[in-house]
């Protein structure tokens, strides 16, 4: 924590159950929370321990952190009409859409979740693959033996193209060439751009202004992909997202075409509005969070020769079996010792009481990733990276390894971001082995957290 960090004693609401947290302003730790929790949240927890409450503006609003396994369990199994996670991510708002999944609760979640699971359900994973590898695979192609490789930009160019390519099905090449510098623009939401959400006048003045118009011409765009594919009389031959989509629910259409739900079901069709939300969630989603896990997964295999020998034999085993366990593995260590996402949120709608504690409606109650994923009671020698421990059996115990949330609420692309990563790490090793020079420090860009000097790393062409 920086020394020049307003400083405070701790206070408890002994009446509602709040747990202790700094006294700080609200701004200050705002402004901390939005830019550098990792040097903030395991601060607080050595000072308060496992539970504790952080202000945070508008409002401000109480946010209760909470980390024990225990305690993410019971708030990942509560009732998801008292628990929303859809309001305790509204400041994603102004980007994402109203009918973003990530935004929405009760009927039109459960509608929006039923709607898109197929699209992502396990044995369309398979159709995904060979594009994913291809796009990889291109990439790879313009790499040569010995440069110095900056890993998240061009685990940004893979991740992007995927998007783009299998969910949103676009692959007319000049439409692509448009598509990218806008959407890349689109993706790179800071904090103070987030305040959009809290402040609707800055849409009006820069930077804020430039942001948002760029964001009207990719919707434009995306809103022209839409009625031109459900012009398209081949859906059904189609593999990406977007065709699947719009196949969704379509035998439960209204009589004479409507598309609003019916009484008597929540399954009907996505309009384009809602389509253009679930794309665009997708793609803020899925985009720089499997960037940085792969970014921080080939970084650590960098660092360990003996690991990297293994998952380079791994790589080449899994172009003959198909069996992407060690690749696997080495992901979710990543993702585990440098989580991307560091918390979940869910606002009470009502009073409840949680881990023991009454705590007041509207109060967030926070499962922090990131302590979760440190905290040695859960993973022995947490700081180390040890992807065998995703091979040992019983060894990663429920609600402990949670990169995807849990409950209802789980990432519904989870499996995509897997199947991505594993098919990415293998197109890469198959072809070099790489060394990594320093440890990379992480810095908060955006709502990821990235290698902060992007992960540089030495290719050597096997």
């Amino acid at each position: 924590m920086s020394a020049t960090a307003p400083v405070g004693v701790g206070q408890t609401d002994t009446t509602v159950g709040i747990p202790a947290g700094p006294r700080w302003p609200a701004w200050w730790t705002t402004w901390k929370f939005l830019k550098d929790r990792k040097a903030m949240i395991p601060v607080l927890h050595e000072r308060f321990g496992d539970t504790f409450s952080i202000k945070i503006l508008p409002g401000p609003r109480t946010f209760v952190i909470f980390s024990d396994p225990a305690d993410v369990k019971e708030i990942f199994a509560a009732d998801p009409s008292q628990f929303h996670a859809g309001e305790g991510n509204a400041i994603l708002e102004p980007v994402m859409g109203s009918h973003s999944l990530l935004i929405v609760d009760d009927e039109e979640h459960r509608r929006s979740r039923k709607l898109l699971m197929p699209a992502f359900s396990g044995p369309t994973m398979k159709a995904y693959r060979p594009l994913v590898e291809a796009i990889a695979a291109a990439e790879v192609d313009s790499w040569n033996d010995g440069d110095t490789l900056i890993t998240l930009d061009r685990m940004n160019a893979i991740t992007l193209d995927v998007i783009l390519q299998v969910v949103f099905g676009v692959t007319d090449e000049e439409r692509l060439a448009v598509l990218r510098p806008k959407v890349r623009k689109m993706v790179n939401i800071n904090a103070s751009m987030l305040l959009a959400w809290s402040y609707p006048g800055l849409f009006r003045v820069p930077p804020w202004r430039g942001y948002f118009k760029n964001q009207q011409e990719v919707d434009e765009i995306l809103f022209a992909e839409i009625r031109e594919r459900r012009a398209e009389h081949d859906l059904e031959g189609r593999a990406d997202v977007l065709s699947r989509l719009l196949r969704a629910g379509e035998d439960d259409t209204e009589p004479g075409g409507g598309s609003g739900p019916r009484a008597e079901d929540n399954t009907a069709p996505l309009s384009d509005r809602e389509m253009r939300d679930q794309l665009v969630t997708l793609l803020l989603a899925g985009h720089e969070t499997t960037a940085s896990a792969l970014s921080w997964t080939l970084h650590e295999l960098g660092r360990h020769p003996d690991l990297l020998k293994r998952a380079v034999e791994a790589a080449d085993g899994s172009a003959v079996d198909g069996d992407d366990a060690f690749l696997d593995a080495c992901l979710k260590e990543a993702m585990r010792v440098h989580p991307v996402i560091d918390f979940v949120a869910r606002t009470l709608q009502s009073e409840q009481v949680v881990a023991g504690r009454t705590l007041p409606r509207k109060v967030t109650v926070t499962p922090s990733i990131m302590l979760s994923h440190s905290r040695e009671a859960n993973f022995a020698d947490a700081h180390e990276y040890r992807p065998d421990r995703f091979l040992t059996q019983g060894e990663v115990a429920a609600n402990t390894w949670i990169p995807f949330g849990g409950g209802v609420r789980r990432c519904i692309g989870a499996a995509f971001s897997l199947m991505e990563g594993a098919a990415v790490l293998g197109e890469v090793l198959r072809r070099y082995e790489v060394t990594a020079d320093q440890p990379a420090p992480n810095r908060l860009r955006n709502i990821t957290n990235v290698p902060s000097d992007k992960a540089p790393l030495r290719l050597h062409a096997r």
